[in-house]
């Protein structure tokens, strides 16, 4: 009876029926919407029959596959996409285990069209919101057989490319499916990460010039919008999109992987392509970690070939550039410290042309001109961070970048396999021009707190070294420092002009941090420019950065005192140019008096006083007519104009202190102060560079000596202090500075020009009375301790204390235990 019901179609269950009468006789007539109808409504109202329905439509599907019914095929899985589209209850679940196995049984097919038939179907899948989770339900087969897919190398250029599509897609509808399902396997678990998303990777490379934001759909045309390259990029970008704080490592390190083995770096452009898409793609304040996994990779790379290194440094440059706005936040000093121990490396590797010995590297060469790209591009990135940070964060970095570079005769702050002396240049060198990126555009409204002496001071010391390309690169960060309003392209050339007008400074009134700043850094700055123009190797570019530095002083923080000491510290720059005893080249001393004409020119239109003015042109005219080597237009030239000497330089064609300050007395200057000549202070920094003289040698330690000179008159008692004593000792201290300074200048004159037996007699005075100093410190020391017995009177009439023994002492009974 069973085979006789089995075979009798009117005893067969009504869903086999209602299954069997969907198919029709030929099967290029399509699925028979009419019986499909029926078989919709019944499983909406028979929802426990679904599984059921499934499972059998599955039971024919295989039957047809294996029989290569394919047009049966074709009809069975439109079938299954209509039920599951319309039946959306809690037995789903059920149904939904058949519809998976039919798309699996197509996806495992040689056959291209049904590899893609179940693709399609399995898409449509992914984009449904199901009720209830699913416990038991595995993708794993599918992203493994998607990723397979993306990689296909079907003969047919155009059936290949319709398969990786697919396989594309399948992928997208994977992670739709399982990434905000708790309940499903990660999906960002390494061993499905690893095959997604170099999947995803080999198809957007296929087309490296193609942008990386795709045109809107409106735009584009319908190849573009069928293009693998554009269909894997929207993909990587919602991959990307879906990942939590916690999965951004997981989505970004096989992408470095991927860069890695198949040597991507290198070519930059499609590094840089796939995280520009990451960093556009995953949310703003998850930047950080992608910058962060970059920084480790860099390390990781860092005995890697300089292409590598290059590569992954641009690629921070571009996330840099991106990841704006603060976002770099919580790694700002990590970022510059693995950027500087980068440069530091890449410096040793191009100096010792190894990499320290190591043996992974096999017979690797290094390339000095790769080292000197990757230091170019670690520079340029370290510029492009320090501008998406805010005022005091890159003030920070400032000091940090600082405390980096080596100091000679000081511990370096970063080891190396050979420190040497062209080692540790080229370490300054090349940290000196990082702070060059980092501090260009810099603007504060209060310099005194964002340039603090802990930062200005060690700059300062290197413009005293004998390095002319190190000293260039102090004055381009103090350039950047000054410059506040944007007034440092108009002193790019020296030169006399005749109406500053025409320049349109932008000018703003000195404010109280700025004179306060001056205060406090003034007499330093002045002292280095002087010194600056002192070196005999300083070149045309120094002497143009030393006038705009002057020029940027006068406009943006110059009140009355400092436009004086400005004036003064121009003349003394005249007078440097005239010293026979300064062995300057004649075109120094030419250069020299062509700055300091072209800078009084601008100061005297910079404070409008009409006689000074005057002055200053009358002098220009006649140099113009008699000596025209004195001024920028002959020497700051390709081939100056210079004669052999410099031997007649006086009368008209030189500026006159006296003149300068009669004129400008008149307009209520200070007098007294124009008329000390200026004079720079020696200190610590000079004997730091190497630089001192014999003769400035004996003059400090003369000035030393002559502070305890017996002709010296003996001290007045201190007198009481009161509020008034110090306010007036306030008031008076830049007048007793300037007197220290002429009494300082005096003593240098003397040990410079006095004959060498009133130096000798001098010098052994002093030894003598030195001596006898000594000799009272010695007696007062080494004089024993006094005795309970009393003391003894000597044979001189002198009480003498006499020494007795510990036992012979009588001691109180208190004191005896």
């Amino acid at each position: 009876m069973t085979g006789v019901c089995g075979c009798c179609g009117a005893l067969r269950p009504r869903y086999k029926r209602l299954v069997d009468n969907i198919f029709p006789e030929d099967p290029e007539d399509g699925l028979v919407k009419s019986n499909m109808e029926k078989l919709t409504f019944y499983a909406l109202s028979a929802p426990e029959k679904l599984d059921r329905i499934g499972a059998y439509l599955s039971e024919r599907l295989s039957r047809d596959v294996a029989r290569h019914r394919y047009g049966y095929v074709c009809i069975a899985m439109e079938a299954l996409d209509q039920l599951l589209m319309a039946c959306h209850c809690q037995s789903i679940n059920l149904f939904v285990e058949s519809f998976l196995k039919m798309v699996r049984k197509l996806l495992e097919s040689d056959k291209p069209s049904l590899q893609i038939l179940g693709t399609n179907s399995f898409v449509k899948f992914a984009n449904i919101e199901e009720d209830t989770p699913s416990y038991h339900r595995s993708y794993d087969f599918f992203v493994s057989r998607f990723s397979e897919m993306c990689h296909s190398s079907y003969e047919d250029p155009d059936i290949r490319t319709n398969i990786r599509m697919a396989g594309i897609r399948g992928l997208q509808g994977v992670v739709r499916k399982t990434v905000n399902d708790e309940l499903q396997a990660n999906i960002w678990d390494p061993q499905h990460m690893d095959k997604i998303v170099p999947s995803l990777l080999f198809n957007l490379q296929s087309e490296e010039g193609t942008e990386s934001r795709s045109p809107s759909p409106l735009q584009a045309s319908e190849k573009e919008k069928e293009s693998p390259v554009e269909l894997t990029e929207r993909c990587f970008r919602e991959l990307l999109g879906r990942a939590a704080f916690g999965n951004i490592k997981s989505a970004v390190t096989p992408v470095l992987m991927h860069l890695d083995n198949h040597s991507l770096w290198e070519g930059k452009s499609f590094a840089v392509r796939c995280f520009k898409i990451i960093m556009y793609s995953i949310q703003s304040q998850h930047s950080h970690l992608v910058i962060q996994q970059l920084l480790g990779h860099l390390d990781a790379n860092s005995k890697n070939s300089a292409t590598v290194r290059a590569g992954i440094v641009e690629v921070l440059l571009e996330a840099a550039a991106i990841a704006a706005s603060g976002s770099v936040g919580p790694t700002v000093l990590e970022v510059f410290n693995t950027l500087l121990k980068q440069l530091r490396l890449s410096v040793d590797y191009e100096l010792t042309g190894s990499y320290d010995g190591s043996t992974n590297i096999g017979t690797k060469i290094i390339k000095a001109h790769e080292e000197r790209q990757l230091q170019e591009a670690v520079i340029r990135t370290i510029g492009s961070f320090a501008n998406t940070l805010p005022t005091y964060q890159r003030s920070e970095v400032m000091l940090f970048i600082m405390g980096k570079i080596p100091v000679p005769g000081v511990s370096l702050t970063l080891p190396s396999s050979d420190s040497g002396p062209e080692v540790t240049r080229m370490i300054q060198i090349m940290l000196l021009k990082s702070l060059v990126q980092v501090t260009a555009g810099f603007q504060t409204t209060n310099m005194l707190t964002a340039l603090p002496s802990s930062f200005l001071e060690p700059l300062l010391s290197f413009s005293l070294t004998e390095d002319p390309e190190i000293r260039l690169l102090v004055l381009e960060i103090l350039l950047s420092l000054i410059d506040r309003h944007e007034n440092r392209p108009k002193f790019s050339k020296i030169s006399i002009i005749s109406d500053i007008s025409v320049l349109k400074l932008k000018v703003d009134k000195c404010s109280r941090q700025d004179n306060l700043f001056m205060k406090k850094h003034g007499q330093q700055l002045y002292r280095h420019i002087y010194l600056n123009c002192k070196e005999e190797s300083s070149a045309k570019e120094h002497y143009e950065t030393l006038f705009a530095l002057l020029g940027l002083l006068s406009v943006e923080l110059a009140n009355e005192e400092v436009v004086v000491d400005l004036i003064r510290l121009a003349l003394a720059l005249q007078d440097l140019a005239l010293s026979t005893d300064e062995a300057l080249p004649t075109y120094n001393r030419c250069a020299v008096h062509a700055l300091a004409a072209a800078y009084l020119n601008l100061i005297c239109q910079l404070t409008t006083v009409p006689a000074f003015c005057q002055h200053i042109h009358e002098v220009i005219e006649v140099r113009r007519k008699e000596k025209p080597h004195l001024l920028p237009e002959d020497v700051f030239v390709q081939k100056p104009k210079l004669p052999s000497s410099l031997d007649k330089v006086d009368g008209d064609v030189l500026f006159l202190q006296s003149k300068i300050t009669e004129v400008l007395g008149g307009s209520g200057y200070n007098t007294e102060r124009l008329a000390t000549p200026y004079v720079p202070q020696y200190t610590d920094e000079d004997r730091l560079s190497k630089r001192k003289s014999i003769g400035e040698t004996i003059s400090i330690q003369m000035d030393v000596e002559s502070r305890n000179s017996p002709e010296k008159k003996e001290r007045t008692p201190a007198e009481e202090i009161t509020f008034e004593t110090l306010k007036n000792a306030i008031v008076d201290s830049v007048g007793m500075e300037e007197q220290e300074r002429e009494r300082r200048r005096q003593v240098v004159e003397k040990f410079q020009k006095a004959p060498f037996e009133e130096i000798a007699a001098h010098c052994g005075a002093r030894a003598t009375m030195l001596q006898s100093k000594l000799n009272q410190i010695f007696e007062i020391t080494i004089r024993p301790p006094p005795s309970p017995s009393g003391t003894i009177s000597s044979g001189y009439g002198q009480n003498q204390s006499r020494s007795v023994p510990i036992y012979e002492m009588k001691f109180p009974d208190l004191c005896v235990y």
